[in-house]
């Protein structure tokens, strides 16, 4: 049996299995429980890569819900299950509108469901777009860290798109130790720029502020290098631009054209899941026919099973997996319950006798 088996497999027979409270956990209890412990949320994460990379986890392909009159909008439906000593199952439910930025306000929204793993009843409903910004930004800074172990630490940091996930990026990134020199900023809209740089004034940071625009310049210019953007199809086509071999952090994932992947060291979270739905890593396997070019995943560089050569750069492609939302939410949820705060609705499952 597998660890995945071992972990979908039915209660003992001996278990009477009751149904759980059902709780509500808003966005301002979500961010209480997560704000200023960017450390501990990246051990989750890693965590959560692990069992991931063990076969303790189910991770279906995401579901998108996609609208002929609304080309740039979609909604995903990520489930998945967590094994572990903490076992949890469920769902998260994300939109992402593009054009609600001109309305200010963000482009994503999302929920997520957790459900109990002996019953299969929900437990909880999380506002998730604190979640899921956390598990991204989360992700990416374990990425950072394990990918410039053998290089020498990046001190220029330079973000390419500059919304809400490049926000957390960077509070994450500060949050684990890092301290950059320069902060670069570049985004297609001069607005987004100038409210990111004010962002980063006002976070106290000490690095030098410069806003470029061009993404070339601020690529040459960096070690770290953040893609945040909506891009649905690649506009960074040459690899030169990354020849003093930077780290980079592929959040967005469609931002890069096969070249610059191909005069790269790629890792990504999952290799099936990221090359499907038109990521950059996808439309390079097309274009190769073979999947030669990814040299593995976070975890097995976690693990030591892959090492990061210096002398090329180096991109990191994170699909976003279910079960990194699912560890985190779980922790949230946890972290509620110690507080004695859940809000419990009562009575929201009322049919629980099978004849009345």
């Amino acid at each position: 049996m597998t660890p995945a088996d071992t972990q979908a497999a039915a209660p003992p027979a001996t278990a009477r299995p009751t149904v759980p409270p059902f709780a509500v956990i808003p966005g301002t209890q979500v961010q209480d429980a997560l704000r200023g412990r960017e450390k501990h949320v990246v051990e989750v994460v890693e965590d959560a890569y692990r069992l991931h990379g063990a076969g303790d986890t189910v991770n279906p392909p995401s579901s998108f819900l996609r609208f002929p009159d609304r080309a740039s909008s979609r909604m995903i439906a990520l489930a998945a299950s967590v094994g572990g000593p903490d076992r949890v199952d469920g769902l998260k439910w994300i939109s992402s509108f593009p054009r609600n930025v001109a309305a200010d306000i963000p482009r994503a929204s999302a929920v997520l469901i957790l459900n109990d793993p002996a019953t299969g009843y929900p437990f909880a409903c999380l506002e998730s777009s604190i979640i899921s910004a956390s598990r991204t930004a989360a992700s990416a800074a374990a990425a950072a860290d394990r990918l410039s172990r053998d290089r020498p630490r990046p001190l220029r940091v330079g973000f390419v798109g500059t919304g809400l996930i490049a926000r957390y990026i960077h509070t994450f990134l500060e949050g684990t130790g890092w301290s950059f020199d320069d902060i670069g900023v570049h985004d297609v809209s001069a607005g987004s720029a100038a409210g990111f740089r004010t962002y980063l004034e006002q976070s106290g940071t000490a690095a030098r502020i410069t806003v470029h625009h061009s993404a070339e310049d601020l690529i040459r210019l960096s070690d770290l290098v953040v893609f945040a953007t909506v891009a649905g199809e690649p506009h960074i086509t040459d690899p030169s631009w990354f020849g003093h071999n930077p780290v980079v952090l592929h959040v967005s994932l469609r931002d890069l054209a096969p070249e610059v992947l191909l005069a790269s060291t790629n890792i990504v979270d999952d290799v099936d899941h990221c090359l499907r739905a038109q990521t950059s890593p996808h439309l390079t396997e097309q274009l190769t026919g073979n999947r030669d070019f990814v040299h593995g995943t976070l975890d097995d560089v976690m693990a030591g099973r892959v090492s990061v050569p210096r002398g090329r750069p180096v991109v990191f492609s994170p699909f976003g997996l279910g079960v990194l939302d699912l560890a985190v939410g779980k922790y949230v949820y946890d972290e509620v319950a110690r507080s004695g705060e859940l809000k419990i609705v009562e009575d929201f499952f009322h049919e629980l006798r099978r004849y009345g």
